[in-house]
């Protein structure tokens, strides 16, 4: 319909990867949501609406000067199923790739460290990997967050549900805030923009 193209001309679209639920809100995996919580704290969106399978914000928001609308999404379909819920949103919203940005949790990262990158493969990550699969294209922006790497012995898929140590939990707070603002970056400056002042290896 030519009212609804209109309506979605220059959205944004801000998927955040995690697990649904009271026993994983708080894990490694779950960075992705936390960082939509964040933004819509930030943004004041309310409570959100269940939708395309997740709970979805409408964030309406000055910035850059001017009012852009920004849905934030968090798919409930379990983290290795997030494809069927992303693909539904960008869908409905007729969504350019280029106009999605995807939060997820990255064990190759340091705790805290952020990288934003403009496409590429799901470096192993499941839920990654069934979003691109769903859209069908590796060119799909995302925003890392790092959560550190598993100790020795520890099974990857394991260290992910896990919480942060307590001497970990004040940087993983600082990173998922960083993380809100880097996204609000992007929405008003663009992606180049982004990869330049947050790809930076972290000072040990």
């Amino acid at each position: 319909m030519p009212q609804q193209e209109s309506e979605n001309a220059g959205i944004r679209l801000v998927v955040g990867l995690g697990n649904p639920g009271r026993r994983y809100e708080r894990t490694r995996h779950n960075v992705g949501f936390a960082a939509v919580d964040a933004l819509a704290a930030r943004w004041a969106t309310g409570e959100g609406r269940n939708a395309f399978g997740g709970r979805l914000f409408d964030a309406r928001v000055v910035l850059g000067g001017s009012q852009r609308r920004v849905m934030l999404f968090q798919p409930h379909t379990f983290m290795n199923l997030s494809g069927s819920a992303v693909g539904q949103l960008v869908g409905f919203y007729k969504a350019d790739r280029q106009d999605l940005l995807v939060v997820l949790d990255d064990m190759a990262l340091a705790l805290g460290q952020l990288r934003f990158r403009s496409g590429g493969s799901s470096g192993g990550h499941k839920g990654l990997a069934d979003v691109l699969a769903a859209l069908g294209s590796e060119e799909v922006p995302r925003l890392r967050i790092g959560i550190g790497s598993p100790p020795p012995g520890c099974d990857a898929s394991d260290f992910v549900l896990r919480t942060f140590d307590a001497d970990e939990q004040a940087t993983a707070d600082e990173a998922v805030a960083r993380a809100a603002q880097a996204v609000e970056d992007w929405v008003v400056h663009g992606l180049t923009y982004v990869m330049d002042k947050y790809n930076k290896r972290m000072e040990s």
